[in-house]
């Protein structure tokens, strides 16, 4: 077999917030799955950055803790540890930065992946400049929540492009990182099967979920600041709706792709209070409630929120996309389901036939796509319909070699590449929070409450009859 891993070339990684938890949970992890692949060498160096005054043995030890299991070799990471630094400073101040002046290199890729809170952005951006650690060729990294609003958006962009270009930001959406959202693209737009029926005229809606089992509880204070409205839909959900809905760019290139999904977002209409439904979770003997896990029992913040959404172009006039993302719903799953019109005429008398053909890109848990078909159910008797499914998981259908890696592994090695496909581009942030803000302004000027559902159902009464006025449903969480 061929190997499909792509070296790439020598680098300088330093990672601001190195010892918080995304650092510990996935970047880090994702950093030694690369380097055991044989993406990068021992020419590379992982530099943690932050304020707590570590040797780099110490900070060494965090790493490994991060990275060993039962399926790793203790050769390997020590070998990856060797490639490990640290340096100490105040990202707002001036402690150690000469210092990590001098720890960089000439002559190599530098990119700086700032895992921190969105105020610290700006500030680091600037010293990295001014102690002339940011070179032209270098990257800058930043993770969500990129602002609260548009006015905070706007201004986190005008901090990151006083000292970098365009081109030099990498504004990550792990979603973008699954191997199943970027099959989407190649399902669209590598094959013929699919691209003549992409419109309106074959499909009757598309339904795009992100539902979470989980509650908020240990960071239900945080989480009230931005409700899923802020948290999911205007990133996430969003990046899964411009992926569906977007026109075939003339190349495969970062600026095409993106520009078509800005296309997307500004054609997306006003969403009207009807065509709404939030709600908040309710407790019960074993679990509390949102208000309970918020710390406040007057919130209005929602922890569900589903919507219809309408783009109004030549393709998607008449279909709509249905929005649904939650916390302690059935089940963890995300995926997208395209659901195609029913056959114009039914030829077999007397039969039901069950719905329309769905195509169901999953997500997670486990990744793969599904059509599901109409066929004849077999055995004499007469005809009889039944559904019948084509499913890749590619749990099941790929090679240990050929798994998906995790979406923080490509996104990272993207940077390196000086790949901008998978990142937002500053105008497309922009774009999605002047089309959510208004969303959120109706409900904060309205001042009515979300509505309650039970732990480990759907979601709020509202969403099915959201639905339901339309004449279809919602698929089950995790079908």
């Amino acid at each position: 077999m061929v190997s499909r891993v792509i070296p790439v070339a020598s680098f300088d990684l330093l990672l601001f917030g190195a010892t918080g938890d995304l650092a510990q949970r996935k970047i880090w992890p994702g950093l030694f799955h690369r380097y055991i692949a044989g993406q990068f060498d021992e020419n590379c160096r992982l530099i943690g950055v932050s304020r707590s005054d570590l040797p780099r043995e110490a900070f060494q030890d965090k790493v490994r803790a991060s990275i060993s299991g039962p399926d790793e070799d203790d050769a390997e990471i020590a070998k990856f540890l060797e490639l490990v630094d640290y340096v100490s400073l105040d990202a707002t101040g001036e402690r150690g930065w000469d210092k990590l002046q001098g720890v960089v290199r000439e002559g190599v890729v530098r990119a700086f992946y700032l895992s921190v809170a969105p105020r610290f952005f700006g500030p680091i951006a600037r010293r990295l400049e001014e102690h002339g650690i940011a070179t032209p060729d270098s990257r800058i990294v930043v993770e969500k929540p990129f602002g609260n609003d548009l006015a905070s958006a706007q201004e986190l962009n005008a901090e990151l492009r006083a000292c970098f270009q365009e081109h030099q930001i990498y504004r990550i959406d792990h979603y973008l990182g699954k191997e199943t959202v970027q099959n989407l693209m190649a399902l669209r737009f590598a094959n013929s099967l699919f691209e003549p029926l992409w419109n309106s005229s074959h499909i009757d809606h598309v339904q795009i979920t992100v539902a979470e089992s989980l509650s908020v509880e240990g960071r239900g204070e945080y989480y009230d600041q931005s409700g899923a409205m802020r948290d999911m839909v205007q990133n996430h959900l969003m990046q899964l709706l411009c992926l569906t809905a977007m026109e075939p760019p003339s190349k495969f290139t970062s600026n095409a792709v993106r520009n078509e999904k800005l296309k997307v977002i500004e054609a997306l209409e006003p969403v009207l209070d009807q065509d709404i439904a939030r709600g908040q979770y309710r407790g019960n003997a074993n679990q509390g409630s949102y208000l309970e896990h918020c710390g406040d029992p007057e919130s209005r913040t929602e922890s569900f929120v589903a919507m219809k959404v309408n783009v109004a172009s030549w393709r998607w006039a008449g279909t709509p996309f249905y929005l649904r993302t939650g916390k302690c719903l059935r089940e963890r799953a995300s995926e997208i389901a395209v659901h195609f019109r029913s056959p114009p005429h039914m030829i077999f008398p007397g039969i039901d036939a069950p719905d329309g053909n769905v195509l169901v890109i999953r997500l997670q848990p486990d990744e793969g796509i599904t059509l599901h078909t109409t066929i004849k159910d077999p055995g004499p008797g007469g005809m009889r319909l039944k559904e019948a499914s084509l499913d890749m998981t590619f749990a099941d259908s790929l090679s240990d070699e050929e798994q998906p890696q995790d979406a923080y592994e490509r996104l990272i090695m993207d940077v390196i590449r000086g790949d901008q496909t998978l990142f937002m581009r500053g105008d497309e942030v922009e774009a999605a929070w002047a089309w959510a803000d208004p969303i959120i302004a109706g409900w904060a000027a309205s001042g009515r409450k979300p509505g309650p559902y039970d732990l480990g159902s759907s979601g709020p009464e509202d969403a099915l009859l959201l639905m339901h006025r339309d004449g279809r449903r919602w698929r089950p969480i995790g079908s």
